[in-house]
């Protein structure tokens, strides 16, 4: 690694954080807005060793919001176009590319070896279930991205373990599957509570379905599901943010509001 590259970083957090960073091993999970927007800061802080997980490849929809979709990476693999990516922002980052789908008879190959931390951007149920069970059922720290689709305020984003999330389909969801399957409290996640004000199309009206994004071929449709750039890269920054907090020292990474005047004075 030139640790001129870092210069910014180590000036904030010191030479110390920069190099524990270049030596840790990160699994991403997930390509799309969400995960490609926290695999560029996770790249860029000098996280030094990833692996990355997506079976699809870029489509026409995903120019609106996702950070390695371009007309000249239509049609490629999700996991080659990042590592291409990485390599351009970081070529002393180790890559390891793997065009799987997530499920029972993968996870071996995705979870295989020294690993300092799983983050998960899966956007599928049952997938992003079983990951998250893999891993904490492994010891393994891991970090989730709950919905961002269909959401419109980037303000409304914040931080939670998982079973202390509200206001987000997706994430209720999850807690119920994670409890069916033993699983508590200790997963770190992004969520929003915002209120969805969204019109669902029957997968079979959706007109535009054939365009959305794979879920392998099993011959079932999805909802095309509006989402905006301003708030997918909100939560893959948060995402990544999170991830740095594990990987490093939380305090480190933390920060305090400075007191505002226009606040009320306390009772005494």
């Amino acid at each position: 690694m030139r640790s001129e590259q870092f210069l910014r970083i180590s000036r904030l957090l010191g030479d110390e954080q920069v190099l524990s960073l270049h030596q840790k091993h990160v699994v991403v999970v997930g390509l799309g807005a969400v995960g490609g927007m926290c695999l560029e800061s996770l790249v860029r802080s000098g996280v030094g060793n990833l692996r990355l997980v997506d079976f699809d490849t870029v489509g026409i929809t995903n120019l609106n919001r996702q950070v390695l979709a371009t007309y000249d990476t239509l049609g490629k693999l999700k996991t080659e176009v990042a590592k291409e990516r990485i390599q351009a922002i970081n070529p002393f980052c180790t890559v390891e590319a793997l065009p799987l789908f997530v499920q029972a008879e993968t996870m071996d190959t995705i979870l295989e070896g020294p690993i300092d931390l799983v983050v998960d951007a899966i956007d599928s149920l049952n997938p992003k279930c079983a990951l998250l069970q893999a891993a904490y059922e492994r010891g393994i720290p891991v970090v989730s991205s709950m919905g961002a689709a269909l959401r419109r305020d980037p303000f409304l984003v914040r931080r939670s373990d998982l079973m202390d999330t509200y206001g987000c389909p997706l994430a209720r969801q999850v807690r119920t599957n994670l409890r069916k399957r033993g699983i508590g409290r200790g997963i770190d996640v992004i969520f929003s509570p915002e209120v969805v004000r969204f019109t669902y199309k029957d997968p079979e009206e959706e007109e535009h379905a054939d365009f959305n994004e794979q879920i392998i071929d099993r011959g079932r449709k999805r909802n095309v599901l509006g989402s905006l750039p301003t708030v997918t890269a909100i939560f893959g920054q948060n995402l990544a943010h999170l991830a740095l907090t594990k990987l490093l020292d939380e305090e480190n990474l933390s920060g305090e509001a400075a007191w505002n005047p226009k606040d009320k004075q306390p009772i005494r």
